[in-house]
Parts: structure tokens; sequence; C-alpha cells
């Protein structure tokens, strides 16, 4: 017991002191969100339009078969992390009365250029409702239409469909699963993109709410946090040494030694 007392001391001292020296050596971080999900491992608040482009080759790793309900038969794939939340919003939905179908998911570079061309030659020129190869947010794998059964027995989408009472469901919930509403009605002149109140994207949960509450384009909302850690640094701070800071003070565990007595250890 006194070992492990002192254990737990020792241990609160070193954090202590790694923070109080990350503190004095980084400016305050201010921003709402942690610096962990600006750096964005999973690449889950990915940015892709006309302007920001995704390679021919750019195929998530972690894409997985789509296991909700859909409007129309074959496969559909999504990233792992997204396809989890989307059952997840799917359930919920059903416990409120309301049934979602899945109209689309994950779609290659080529297949989107398919898309496009085929669009372009039909009209003769760019709707703005299928997006330019390599700007699709369903290249990511973290973007999904989705309907209710009416809408799928029709040819075609449009934002009428902002009017059916499960539209207004997910726009309202879609952040609770880690989704945004990705082309909101007055954000047009942002995204490029007419307006579509079926089409959700995953970004993960905190970043989710604080976009929809704020009710931002995934554009803007890359341009304020990338203008605040250009702002961070300007003012002496290293975003890329807070991270590593930030890293080093991990996690502690608490194991049983070969006589029996609980021991700390510290992770950095």
């Amino acid at each position: 017991m006194i070992k492990r007392l002192i254990g737990l001391c020792l241990a609160a001292m070193m954090l202590f002191g790694a923070a109080n020296a990350l503190a004095q050596s980084q400016p305050e971080w201010e921003y709402p969100l942690a610096p962990e999900i600006l750096k964005d491992p999973g690449d889950y608040i990915i940015l892709t339009n006309t302007e920001t482009l995704l390679g021919a080759d750019y195929i998530p790793d972690d894409l997985v078969r789509v296991t909700a309900k859909k409007g129309a038969g074959g496969e559909m794939e999504l990233r792992k992390a997204a396809n989890d939340a989307l059952n997840a919003m799917f359930a919920a939905a059903e416990e409120d009365g309301y049934t979602l179908y899945v109209k689309s998911v994950y779609r290659s570079y080529q297949t989107q250029k398919t898309m496009y061309y085929n669009r372009l030659d039909r009209y003769g020129y760019d709707d703005g409702l299928v997006a330019f190869p390599g700007s699709s947010d369903h290249q990511t794998g973290l973007g999904v239409d989705i309907l209710n059964y009416e809408w799928t027995q029709k040819d075609g989408m449009n934002e009428k469909f902002a009017a059916e009472a499960e539209a207004k469901w997910m726009e309202q919930n879609c952040h609770r699963f880690g989704f945004i509403l990705r082309y909101m009605e007055d954000k047009e002149e942002v995204t490029n993109i007419k307006y579509e109140p079926w089409h959700f994207r995953y970004v993960g949960l905190e970043a989710a709410a604080y976009i929809m509450e704020n009710h931002l384009s995934l554009e803007e909302f890359t341009w304020e946090w990338q203008a605040y850690i250009e702002e961070y640094e300007r003012n002496g701070g290293d975003f890329e040494e807070l991270l590593r800071e930030r890293a080093r003070i991990n996690y502690t565990v608490i194991e049983v030694t070969e006589d029996g007595e609980e021991e700390l250890s510290i992770y950095y």
C-alpha cells in the first residue's frame, strides 16, 4: 500500500511537471476543439472540392460493407467509422419513428469521372449536382446520401426532399453521430454545390457538434481552424511540438508485480 501511494504521488508530480513545462513553452490553446482533432490522424475532416482535389489513386484503406437499409441493390462501402456511425443514426431514427435508406456511399475516382461526364454529355453543361472527379465527398468514403422510402422510388433527387420529416430529423440530429449536412442551403457560394438535404458527411463527434452548432460548411470550418493554427504559430507556438508534448503525457497503468503488489506505470 505504501509503495502504491508513493508511486501515485510521484506520478502526479511528474504529470504536473510535464504539464507545467508545456504550458510555459507554448501559448495557451484557445480553439474550441483539441489540437488532436485538427491533426486528424483518421482524415475524418479531410476537405475535397474543386480547389482541393483528391488524386485518382486516393482509396480509403478501411472500407467496409454497408449493412444499413438500402434504397437500391448492389454492394455499398463506407469507411468503418462512418459505417458504425451510420448504423447508430439509423437505429436512433427508427426509435423516433423514421425509417432511413442509403442511396449512395463511397465512389471511386473513376466512377465519379464517368458519372460527371455522362451528365455533362446529357445536359451540355455542369448543373452542379454531380461533382467534378476528384472533388467528390463520396471519394473520401465518409459521405453518404440518405433518403426516406418515398424518395428512393424517384428517378432523381432535388431540394424538395428538405420538406420531408426524415430530412428535418437528420439535419437536427446528425451531429449526435458525427455527421454534418455537407451542402447547406445558404452555403452554395462557398461549396459551389447546390443544396443537398440528403448528403451527410462523417467528421467525428466533436467536429460535427462544432460545425453544426455554428452553421459552418466544411470549407468554412477548414479555413477557420487553419487560420487559428497560423495565428497560434505567429504568436510563438509550435503546433507540431504541441501535439508531441500532449502525446507524451499519455496515460498511466496500474500493474500487479510478481509479489502481488500494485505498481503505477506512466507512459510518455
